[in-house]
């Protein structure tokens, strides 16, 4: 293998061992998989066009066209053109995924889902920094700054996973470099022979600076940049935050082990179910006490995802302002509906921790102690400064407002502004969501009673199936495919019932959070996180946001929905106790444990219940990828063929093997060739003489490479015409030198023609045609042969 190869090698293996720091950010870390495919199609794509060679710029773009390809076909194929192609609709899913990923990394805890838009931002990541790499250490062959990207993405790892990516992580992106450096100095050794210093230390002639003399620069410049890249590795991750505050839990596993103390990790309905994370059993997140006779509707709401782009639910960036007390009267509520005021008291689990807080919805008052901000849109409460809900103890005075079915139907339309944002719905929803929603509201007369039909055909109309197995999606293809397959669970439901809500007009946004929980026997109500939950909330005039339930046997059928009946209001009366009895315990609530097949569906553990702005699959096999891969870097190899040719046979004809006579004539086919790809034509007819003096006329050649071209056609004519023709020494010192005048004398446009499609690449074609030809008449003949060896056969046979 050449000193570049070992180089290229090397830097892949940097890159790619740096980039191994990642793997505690994330689970599954499936994405290294395409990260290492892309960085060997970068390493194999500058490899070929160093053999051309390309000028370095054209080097480095020709490895981003590449990587670009193969990003936009494994994460946006199906907006691309021909499933590879970036085009406008790529460039906007591009963007999409970007800004989910970089909401989820705000986020999500550590271990943070495999999102799309997370897995997006760490292939790109490690993309850049091995073009960097390849291009600093064997493009330009410098590897001692290739470090500083190198330390870059190491230092942002463990910066980010507050020291997840340990000495083992550490010890292998070093390892990386070193190899990095070692393999450049091994090339340039190879090239240069034994390095000598300059003062010799030792006083005897000859010494070599390997034996006491001082390091050459390269050398020096690896030492130190060596040493400044370890020092910051191990002062920058003291100073990076750390991935922290996840929608439904903070950083940790939820094993209960480990520095954080168990904390339960996040659990977001946005999130793509990943049936691989490991589950722990039902473990409770908060308790509470209520004066609300009836805590069926007592829903825990966290926060509201208004924002429907395609790719996923989440919420808008809105202002955040400090707590009022009280809190604003809820949007669109009327005095004249009923609701009555609920008192809530929680306590968190101390291995609870995130930065949203659980509250019944709508809230009037909060009582807490800590930073806590409020956004007013949602009427959610989220920490700031790092605060958290760990071990919090709150009082939450709320409304359990409870409309009529009359009251609902007769609701005016809403503002102008409010169903502008409310009803978005991304031109990429397919057609047969809104035609499925035309179709199951048929015949209803109000937006009230097609709400309650989406809803009765989602929970027992429609014959839809409850199932933890359903891969996780939150996409538009997500919900056409749920539409047509009919089984998924509360994230599936929410999302397609509040999409098909908005395209029918009605305003509509999903909330998440917690199921009202399971009563104990001491009267408080356990919640655990397996109650975590998310259903619509649409919007009625003079109701507000209101409540709906479509998931079935998850959650209570809202009663403005359904018959009227009693219902369980509030005793005015009764305060609720703040004994110790309220404490959250550590262990499993009193409620069965949760069976495997919701472990995997993720409403039972930490990492569950949830889909971010994820895509809907969770991406193709690796083995396809490589093929893939493979059919489009062919493709794009055609058109190179010819370059690859003519680059063959340059290095065939210049080489040292076969005769004095021999090599002659090859070389000078190849000045004939070479001036054929700069526009002079070859004459066959002509004597080398001629020929020499028709090649530095038409192609207006430098004095220097004049005198080469006719001295290598007297070379010819002594090797043709002579009886002892003399031996011809630098003929390849001389047909590199009349290349280089053609060069020089040619335009950009005839220099790329030579480059690219050289002329004498027809020499293939004539060859196949000469191939094709000698195979015909030698089949003819043989044919012809095998005739008249039958003709002769018969009258044998007769006689």
């Amino acid at each position: 293998m050449s000193g570049r190869g070992r180089l290229t090698l090397a830097a892949f293996g940097a890159s790619l061992m740096a980039s191994a720091s990642l793997l505690p950010l994330v689970k599954p870390a499936t994405w290294i998989f395409t990260a290492a495919i892309l960085l060997g199609l970068q390493s194999a794509v500058g490899t070929l066009t160093r053999r051309v060679p390309l000028a370095r710029p054209l080097t480095i773009a020709a490895q981003s066209v590449v990587s670009l390809l193969v990003l936009t076909l494994v994460f946006v194929r199906e907006q691309a053109i021909l499933g590879v192609l970036p085009g406008p609709q790529a460039f906007a899913a591009f963007g999409s995924l970007f800004q989910a990923g970089v909401d989820d990394v705000g986020t999500y805890a550590i271990p943070a889902p495999n999102t799309a838009g997370i897995r997006l931002l760490l292939v790109c990541g490690v993309a850049v920094i091995g073009l960097l790499v390849d291009a600093v250490a064997v493009t330009f062959r410098s590897a001692a700054p290739a470090g500083l990207p190198l330390l870059a993405l190491y230092s942002v790892a463990a910066g980010l996973s507050g020291g997840g990516a340990g000495g083992l992580f550490f010890l292998l992106a070093a390892a990386g470099y070193l190899l990095l450096l070692l393999a450049e100095s091994r090339e340039r050794l190879s090239q240069w022979g034994r390095v000598f210093g300059g003062a010799q230390r030792s006083g005897r002639p000859g010494s070599a600076a390997g034996e006491g003399g001082p390091a050459f620069a390269p050398v020096r410049t690896g030492r130190r940049i060596g040493v400044v890249a370890l020092g910051v590795a191990l002062v920058v991750p003291l100073v990076l935050p750390g991935l922290s505050g996840g929608l439904f839990g903070g950083a940790g596993d939820g094993e209960g082990t480990g520095g954080k103390g168990g904390t339960i990790s996040a659990v977001n309905p946005l999130v793509s179910l990943q049936e691989n994370l490991r589950q722990p059993e039902d473990r409770e997140v908060l308790r509470y006490r209520t004066n609300a006779r009836d805590t069926a509707n007592l829903y825990l709401r966290l926060v509201a995802l208004d924002q429907f782009d395609g790719t996923a639910w989440k919420s808008s960036v809105r202002p955040i302002e400090d707590v009022p007390e009280p809190l604003p009267w809820p949007d669109g509520l009327a005095r004249d509906v009923t609701a009555t005021e609920v008192t809530t008291n929680l306590v968190a689990s101390p291995a609870y921790e995130q930065k949203w807080l659980p509250m019944p919805y709508p809230a009037q008052k909060v009582s807490i102690g800590g930073s806590w901000r409020y956004e007013p849109a949602g009427r959610m409460l989220v920490g700031d400064n790092g605060q958290n809900t760990k071990g919090a103890r709150y009082t939450v005075t709320s409304l359990d407002v409870r409309p009529t079915a009359d009251q609902l139907a007769a609701a005016p339309a809403a503002s102008d502004k409010l169903r502008r944002e409310y009803t978005r719905i991304p031109a990429s929803l397919p057609a047969d969501v809104k035609s499925t929603a035309l179709s199951v509201t048929r015949g209803a007369r109000n937006d009230y009673e097609r709400a309650v039909k989406l809803q009765d055909w989602f929970a027992h109309d429609g014959g839809f199936r409850y199932d933890v197995d359903v891969e996780s999606g939150t996409g538009v293809q997500a919900i056409s495919r749920f539409l047509k397959d009919k089984e998924g669970f509360c994230v599936h439901f929410s999302f397609s019932m509040a999409a098909m809500a908005r395209s029918l007009g009605i305003p509509a946004r999903v909330a998440v959070g917690f199921m009202p929980g399971t009563a104990q026997s001491d009267g408080s109500v356990s919640v655990g996180i397996r109650d975590a939950h998310a259903w619509p909330e649409l919007y009625f005039e003079g109701a507000g946001w209101t409540r709906f339930e479509p998931t079935p046997s998850r959650g209570t059928v809202p009663e403005y929905t359904r018959e009227q009946s009693a219902g369980g209001n509030a005793t005015p009366s009764a305060q609720p106790s703040t004994s110790a009895s309220a404490q959250p315990s550590v262990a499993p609530s009193a409620s069965e444990s949760c069976p495997p097949q919701l472990r995997r569906l993720g409403e039972c553990g930490p990492d569950q219940a949830a889909g971010g702005a994820s895509s809907d699959d969770g991406g193709m096999p690796p083995l396809q990828v490589v093929l893939i891969c493979l059919g489009v870097l062919l493709v794009l190899a055609l058109p190179l063929l010819p370059l690859w040719w003519r680059t063959r046979v340059r290095a065939r004809r210049l080489g040292p093997a076969g005769d004095p006579v021999t090599r002659i004539l090859a070389v000078w086919r190849e000045i004939n060739d070479t001036a054929w790809d700069y526009g002079v034509a070859p004459d066959e007819s002509q004597t080398p003489r001629r020929t020499a003096a028709r090649m530095v006329r038409l192609g207006e050649l430098p004095p220097d490479a004049a005198d080469a071209v006719h001295r290598v056609a007297r070379s010819v004519e002594q090797a043709l015409y002579a009886p002892h023709p003399r031996p011809a020494t630098g003929l390849t010192d001389q047909a590199a030198l009349i290349r280089r005048g053609f060069h020089t004398s040619a335009t950009r446009a005839h220099r790329l023609r030579a480059l690219l499609v050289p002329r004498s690449a027809a020499r293939v074609v004539w060859a196949a045609q000469e191939g094709w030809v000698a195979l015909r008449d030698s089949w003819s003949a043989r044919t012809r042969s095998a005739m008249r060896t039958l003709s002769r056969r018969k009258p044998r046979e007769a006689g």
